[in-house]
């Protein structure tokens, strides 16, 4: 059903009273009546921004705005007569809108829609435009009447709602997924038989963990997370010097699940090494190497010690920080390789997917 009422009814609207300026200009048209200063006064003390574009002239040119239009776009009368009014439309305003308007222009239809537009020193505000068609007696379409209403606080008052309910959902899954992976760290560490020790690596874990939700909670990064710099702020504190590790890598975005499960994964690493590996002595360094996987869109990460002690492989893994990351990798789908090269250890992580 279409929008536009009858034109034989509300829609033929009949103005008889209007500006002199329109007397001037149509001095035959049925718009222009005898009481155009009580249409003059009514016009220019409302404060609903208001102009009038004439259909039938080239471009549809605006012809009258009243005082509200002029202080809620910036533009003086004279700046605006004679033109179209998608002067104020701007880089950002939505061209499906803008072409709901048009194609209601042209069917001679009654179109409501808030658009983006710009005053004149280039501040944007979100206007509410009704515009529809002005009829005289015989149905000649005389005239296209907008009003235009700045409601950018509401828009503003939509966004700052959503923004905290997404925040708040947002931040309840993470706090959620932390205490999950915490309380599996637990139950995984507290097999061990010396607590008081293993105790003092939960505490290490849990640092490990917050440090890699600390880029996770920031609200700029909602949805995913950049991995080249949570890597690097995990690791920061085993190389305080910033000579012992390198970092081979491009930044991009991933799942904040991803991050802390790559975060603590490279914790049990880097601990590791320090108490075995290459960052045990003076001489080891490593090497810390990702990239997407160009086929499954996955990640691939490379750990590569050089520099430091023997290697001896280990006879028990299970429970040790190796046994921690091989669960940690199984919640994400990962997998972990190992090789105990004499020369130095090295592993890969493989996650299948980054979302």
């Amino acid at each position: 059903m279409s929008d536009t009422p009858p034109r034989d009814r509300q829609s033929q609207i009949n103005f008889r009273d209007a500006p002199q300026r329109f007397r001037d200009q149509h001095p035959d048209d049925k718009f222009v009546g005898a009481s155009g200063v009580l249409f003059e006064q009514a016009m220019s003390q409302t404060r609903m921004a208001i102009c009038l574009a004439d259909p039938n002239a080239d471009d549809q040119p605006i012809v009258f705005v009243n005082r509200a239009f002029t202080h809620l776009t910036g533009y003086e009368e004279h700046e605006v007569i004679g033109k179209n009014c998608r002067f104020l439309q701007g880089n950002n305003t939505d061209s499906s809108k803008v072409a709901l308007v048009s194609d209601a222009i042209k069917k001679e239809e009654v179109v409501v829609v808030e658009l983006l537009n710009y005053r004149k020193d280039g501040t944007p505000f979100w206007n509410a435009l009704h515009l529809g068609p002005i009829y005289d007696e015989t149905g000649k379409l005389l005239y296209y009447f907008g009003s235009q209403w700045d409601v950018s606080d509401v828009h503003a008052a939509r966004a700052d709602e959503q923004h905290a309910k997404a925040l708040a959902r947002e931040l309840s899954h993470r706090i959620k997924n932390m205490f999950a992976v915490i309380g599996g760290l637990v139950t995984v560490t507290g097999r061990a038989k010396n607590f008081r020790e293993e105790a003092a690596e939960i505490n290490d874990r849990i640092r490990a963990l917050g440090r890699a939700f600390e880029t996770t909670l920031d609200e700029a990064s909602l949805g995913s997370i950049e991995l080249g710099d949570s890597i690097r702020s995990v690791l920061a504190p085993y190389d305080a010097e910033g000579t012992r590790i390198r970092f081979e890598g491009e930044n991009f975005r991933v799942d904040p699940n991803i991050v802390s499960t790559v975060g603590l994964a490279l914790h049990e690493l880097a601990t590791n090494a320090i108490k075995y590996g290459a960052l045990n002595g003076p001489e080891g360094e490593v090497t810390v190497r990702w990239a997407r996987d160009a086929e499954t869109e996955g990640l691939d990460l490379n750990w590569i010690e050089t520099g430091g002690p023997a290697v001896v492989q280990p006879e028990e893994e299970k429970g040790s920080g190796m046994g921690i990351i091989d669960n940690l990798l199984s919640f994400v789908g990962g997998n972990l390789e190992r090789t105990w090269d004499p020369k130095g250890f090295s592993a890969r992580i493989e996650i299948p997917s980054l979302r």
